[in-house]
């Protein structure tokens, strides 16, 4: 899909792309089927999300997942698909508008992994900081590095030299992109927890499932997962386990391949208490 209100990163000339992947259930409880939307983590694509996807669709949910641009393998990467994160609510949306004029949508819950974890709770009233955001944006707080893509914000910094005109601009990333049809959140080792406002997580309303790794490094708890279960009075989530890493919810070969496929499971039964 194209998305006619914003540009391609690599040619403004063109729209911005949005490429979804849809799962139809086998035997929907309902219809319209409800529908989950899964956002990938930063550097994935919607299309290595099975994990999710799967034991989703087998509870009878409608599944779209999405490719965010600039930050998914598939396409390649540019610095604003990591950095201009505000993007990725605005891309969930156009895709639940562009699913909405082809059939009416069911009750409509979000998911996400890692940065995929903002991106669906932003849905529900999140909102990122704008003077933390600009603050990392000039080297005052410190970014760690991103794998997929290191020298990110260094790339970035070359497209938009940080000036007083590219401040404004991040203006924008303090807007509030509450999809009201967003009715229920699950988040899995969420992502950004440190540039979101506390006074907008506690405006969310909607049920927040969230999961961690106690051995994630990648997202820390405390930086990371925290504020979202501390600032969100709807949140309530535990731990997938003591020694459970980042890693183990993408790579081929996690350390325990079984932790993924129980929080795609807890995953389902969420949205079925939430949805159905």
């Amino acid at each position: 899909m194209h998305d006619e209100s914003r540009s391609d990163l690599r040619d403004p000339a063109r729209p911005r792309p949005v490429r979804l992947y849809l799962w139809e259930p086998h035997h929907p409880p309902a219809l319209p089927a409800p529908l989950v939307v899964v956002s990938h983590g930063t550097g994935g694509s919607g299309s290595s999300m099975e994990w999710l996807t799967g034991p989703l669709r087998e509870a009878g949910f409608r599944v779209v997942a999405l490719d965010h641009h600039g930050n998914n393998f598939i396409d390649g990467y540019e610095p604003e698909g990591f950095l201009h994160v505000w993007e990725r609510p605005r891309d969930v949306s156009f895709a639940l508008d562009t699913l909405a004029r082809e059939q009416p949508l069911g009750p409509v819950g979000a998911a996400g992994f890692s940065l995929g974890g903002y991106t669906a709770v932003a849905l529900a009233g999140a909102r990122i900081d704008p003077q933390i955001l600009w603050a990392v944006m000039t080297g005052e707080v410190p970014l760690p590095e991103i794998p997929e893509f290191p020298g990110a914000l260094e790339a970035l910094r070359k497209k938009y030299p940080p000036e007083e005109s590219s401040r404004g601009a991040l203006d924008v990333a303090g807007a509030d992109l509450t999809d009201p049809r967003v009715r229920a959140v699950f988040q899995v080792a969420p992502g950004v927890g440190g540039l979101v406002t506390r006074e907008s997580l506690a405006t969310v309303q909607v049920p927040v499932g969230v999961r961690w790794g106690g051995a994630d490094t990648i997202n820390p708890y405390e930086a990371d997962t925290r504020p979202y279960l501390e600032h969100i009075p709807t949140a309530s989530g535990c731990s997938a386990g003591p020694e459970v890493r980042h890693d183990d919810f993408f790579m081929p070969a996690p350390a325990n391949p079984a932790v993924r496929v129980r929080v795609g499971r807890e995953a389902a039964t969420f949205f079925q208490q939430h949805l159905l």
